[in-house]
């Protein structure tokens, strides 16, 4: 979905798309970059016994909120040309998903460098480069 979102983003602002379809716009998710989730996994193998951790930001953030940040990240109201399609709703969503990192931030010294708006942009910047010399 993020990857969607940040895609379309990108295309939108280069003319290579005119609208990005979607669905449930209100459901919200716990977004983290990967590379943070990355140093956890590293930080969990560096442990002398096995255990489960919550690798997860804390914070949670609607798809709308997503295609906001995404949008105005290339100047563009999203609202031009973001779409609800009923085909993108899933028939088992679950509208709100986050997660309690304490437990690896207790034991691991664990601790998400990236927030939501600097993961977008920094998405949304990849996105462009790609397709730099596609529109």
């Amino acid at each position: 979905m993020t990857r969607k979102v940040t895609d379309g983003a990108a295309r939108c602002k280069l003319g290579i798309s005119k609208t990005l379809k979607l669905g449930n716009l209100e459901a919200r998710r716990d977004w983290g970059f990967a590379g943070d989730y990355v140093d956890a996994m590293w930080r969990m193998l560096q442990q002398d016994a096995p255990d489960d951790y919550v690798v997860a930001t804390g914070e949670t953030w609607s798809v709308r909120q997503l295609c906001e940040v995404a949008f105005q990240a290339v100047d563009l109201d999203y609202r031009d040309f973001v779409t609800h399609d009923a085909r993108f709703d899933r028939p088992a969503e679950v509208d709100l998903l986050v997660g309690n990192a304490e437990k690896a931030c207790e034991r691991l010294g664990w601790s998400p460098t990236v927030r939501f708006h600097a993961l977008v942009e920094m998405m949304v910047e990849a996105d462009l480069e790609r397709h730099a010399g596609t529109s």
